[in-house]
């Protein structure tokens, strides 16, 4: 990646409605040349995909929480996996080090719909054994924007 490619990026992170008109006067580019050089990224897999960041509590989910769990046998981690990459409710998943092995950013309508999940979905797949909650109270900041830098 060159630095024109660190400011593509920076430019769609910052707005992934750009046109390749308006991204090639910003970069000094032609459209042409902009257009090859999205498509050579997201073919490369630096840019997954595009999506509109939709405000969630307009939308009926006013509750956000994260959920760590911990699983009994390493034989139950790929099924656990299977079920939550279907849960809609689920929007991030982690592997992670310390006393439990995943931490979920869930996204829900209430403290109802919330214990549906854990109780229902998440406490009865084979091998969760340990749940521990964190409801969030407000959010001062969440961003889809990664900080980085041309180290050319």
């Amino acid at each position: 990646m060159d630095s024109l490619d660190y400011n593509i990026l920076k430019e769609l992170m910052c707005n992934g409605r750009s046109t390749w008109a308006e991204l090639a006067i910003k970069l000094g580019k032609s459209s042409p040349a902009i257009a090859d050089r999205v498509r050579r990224l997201e073919e490369k897999g630096f840019i997954k995909g595009y999506a509109a960041i939709i405000d969630s509590e307009l939308v009926g989910y006013q509750m956000t929480a994260f959920i760590s769990l911990s699983i009994d046998k390493v034989k139950d981690r790929n099924l656990f996996l299977e079920r939550i990459s279907v849960l809609p409710e689920v929007q991030e998943c982690h592997h992670v080090a310390g006393n439990e092995d995943f931490l979920l950013k869930i996204r829900c309508q209430g403290t109802n719909d919330l214990d549906r999940i854990i109780s229902q979905e998440l406490r009865t797949l084979p091998g969760v054994f340990k749940t521990r909650t964190i409801i969030v109270l407000n959010t001062h900041k969440d961003t889809p924007i990664i900080p980085i830098t041309n180290n050319e």
